[in-house]
């Protein structure tokens, strides 16, 4: 499965332009599979604590107006999050683009609240379910962000016969190494191909957003990793690899 990892600006002009230059590269690399940023569609909004009505509007109304748009990446299938409200609650929500529509496959369960990143003063925690879910011809499982450091859920989708685990995030430049460190930790416990996406760019926080998507193979190897550069990354996945990674260790002894 070709699967692409990006980081994209946080700025509206510069993500419009990152936006063009993402869906040229998915139909020229022929992308089966997308990962975008945690809520990719305007502006972090949870930089500030007070919830703002107006704020959680319009990012509603964006990711509406832009979700709409998936379709210009050309692809079978895309993952992305987005900001939601279902029978009275303020979610983050996971989402799969197809041809057939999108369909939720998640709800975030563990949010932050600290400076820059105040989500559960924003919207409430998800009901802890995580189920794998069909995109394209992969098993995937999504950890948004912060999620993606309960390890006990990556092995749970590597049982459960999980490719690909998806991680969309939205995180700072000075905990970027960090980051790629979980992200080969969920990959090697799960015996799946981990993929991540993040915004980029300048921060209100005063932390610039720390791009770096990548792309990590079942053993934990770092396969491509994005930047400034080269803010767009393709690669072949060989899914039997992920398949015969879940046979060795350390993911047979429990």
């Amino acid at each position: 499965m070709r699967v692409t990892v990006c980081e994209l600006h946080d700025e509206p002009d510069a993500f419009e332009a990152d936006w063009s230059a993402l869906c040229a590269h998915t139909r020229r690399e022929r992308s089966e599979l997308v990962l975008l940023p945690e809520m990719p569609f305007g502006r972090w909004f949870a930089v500030t604590r007070p919830f703002d009505e107006d704020r959680w509007r319009e990012a509603i109304d964006a990711h509406r107006q832009w979700g709409a748009r998936i379709a210009e990446l050309g692809v079978p299938a895309a993952i992305c999050t987005r900001p939601t409200e279902r029978l009275s609650r303020r979610l983050n929500e996971a989402i799969v683009v197809t041809a057939d529509g999108s369909r939720l496959v998640h709800d975030k369960r563990y949010l932050p609240d600290e400076e820059g990143y105040w989500e559960a003063s924003w919207y409430e925690a998800g009901d802890g379910v995580f189920e794998p879910f069909a995109a394209g011809g992969a098993t995937v499982g999504t950890q948004i962000c912060t999620e993606m450091w309960m390890l006990d859920v990556s092995r749970q989708y590597g049982l459960r016969g999980a490719d690909i685990i998806a991680v969309p995030r939205v995180t700072p430049a000075s905990s970027r190494e960090r980051w790629l460190v979980g992200g080969r930790a969920a990959a090697i416990v799960s015996g799946a191909f981990c993929v991540s996406s993040n915004r980029s760019g300048i921060s209100t926080a005063g932390d610039p957003f720390g791009g770096q998507g990548w792309i990590v193979d079942p053993d934990g190897e770092v396969v491509a990793v994005t930047s400034d550069a080269e803010p767009f990354a393709t690669r072949d996945l060989n899914l039997a690899c992920s398949v015969q990674a879940k046979g060795t260790y350390p993911r047979y002894v429990r």
